[in-house]
Parts: C-alpha cells; sequence; structure tokens
C-alpha cells in the first residue's frame, strides 16, 4: 500500500513538480492550492505526510499547521515547510508551530524525497510501537529508549510540574524542555501531557521525584 503525501502550495508548478517525482518514487500524492483546502483534505484522506508552503491564500501555513496540531490524532503527522521565505526568524516559527523539517526554495527534489523517507521511516516505527503496546499483554512493560535528559523531564512531569518549573529544576529553557516533551510524545506515541504521565506510571518508565523545590 502506498504512503500518501497531501502537497499544499498555491504554485502549481511546484506542486505538479513535487506531485511527480514523489509519485515516481513510489507514493501517492494529493495536491491542495490553500491551506483551507489542505485541512478540508487532511482531515477527509488522513495522508501520511505533510508538505506546504508558508504563504497561501485563505489560510498559510503557520494557520494550516497549528489547526493540525489541535487534534489529537494528527498530533503526529510530519510536516515539511517547503517555502521562499530564508529568514531565521521563519524557520524558528515554523518549528514552534509543529513542524518537522524546513526547506527553503528554490530546492533539491532529491534532498525532499529523501526527507520525506526519513519521516516516513519514523512515523511508521512509532506507530508500530503503539500497536505493540496496545496489543502487549496486561500488565507487560514495552521498551521505550529515552535519554538521560528524557528520563528527567518525564519524571517531574510524573511530579506534576509545568514546563517552567522543569526548566528551573534543570536549569534548562522553556524552550529546550517543549522540545524534550515532544521528543517523549513521539517516543511513546502518545497524544497529550496526560497519556505521557499515565503511561511512565504504568510501564514503570522513570522513579517519580517529589515536586517540592529545592
Amino acid at each position: 500500500m502506498s504512503l500518501t503525501v497531501l502537497i499544499a502550495d498555491d504554485d502549481p508548478g511546484i506542486r505538479l513538480s513535487v506531485s511527480r517525482f514523489l509519485e515516481s518514487e513510489g507514493y501517492c500524492c494529493l495536491m491542495a492550492g490553500d491551506g483551507a483546502q489542505a485541512l478540508e483534505m487532511i482531515h477527509h484522506y488522513q495522508p501520511h505526510l505533510l508538505i506546504t508552503d508558508i504563504a497561501m491564500p485563505n489560510m498559510n501555513g503557520y494557520e494550516l499547521v497549528r489547526q493540525i496540531r489541535q487534534h489529537p490524532s494528527l498530533r503526529l503527522l510530519p510536516v515539511i515547510y517547503l517555502t521562499a521565505r530564508t529568514e531565521l526568524e521563519e524557520r524558528i516559527r515554523a518549528y514552534r508551530t509543529g513542524g518537522d523539517v524546513y526547506l527553503a526554495k528554490p530546492f533539491d527534489l532529491n534532498e525532499l524525497a529523501a526527507v520525506v523517507r526519513n519521516l516516513l521511516d519514523r512515523a511508521q516505527l512509532v506507530q508500530m510501537e503503539w500497536q505493540q503496546r496496545q496489543h502487549a499483554p496486561k500488565g507487560q512493560r514495552v521498551r521505550v529508549d529515552l535519554t538521560q535528559r528524557e528520563k528527567d523531564v518525564l519524571a517531574l512531569l510524573v511530579a506534576g510540574l509545568s514546563n517552567a518549573q522543569i526548566g528551573d529544576r534543570l536549569h534548562l529553557s522553556a524552550r529546550t524542555i517543549e522540545k524534550h516533551v515532544s521528543s517523549l510524545f513521539q517516543k511513546t506515541a502518545v497524544h497529550n501531557r496526560a497519556e505521557l504521565v499515565r503511561l511512565a506510571i504504568e510501564q514503570g518508565l522513570v522513579e517519580p521525584q517529589t515536586s517540592s523545590q529545592p
């Protein structure tokens, strides 16, 4: 079964060139001319990956991704920003809105295909781990490979601390904590903090820490 990629761009030339190249790589491609159309198609077709421009009519790429991330079932949808905007502030905003990769136009189709393959491989791995956990016998632990820093963050989440409090405790910025929490979501295939904390407790992923300040 071919994996489906949705390409959202108001430039028909970009849509066609990307679509034809990815189809030659074995993907099934859908196309949208603006963010509003892309959002409708995402809910209807449930693509495996989104490639989106930023500057589009009706709804720009930032708003498109923001709305996508509000839906639990789409929290882990891989997103590639493909845009002519190259400013550092734009790249930072793109990642903060939930983008996985930022590629500037003009771009190389082979590089884009490599990024698509990498993101889809990772997404499929997360899905497999989630299915494995769902079908595991009750009480059986499922292995989740976490870094020591991720374990530290997770332990403090279990203790009930906010991102800001965790940052103060670990002497890290709130943005860095956000990145660790996003990584934990991806590795555990959960959709929110409550599910993450419940999984951590049920699977014994960390030793809970107290929430009292030192």
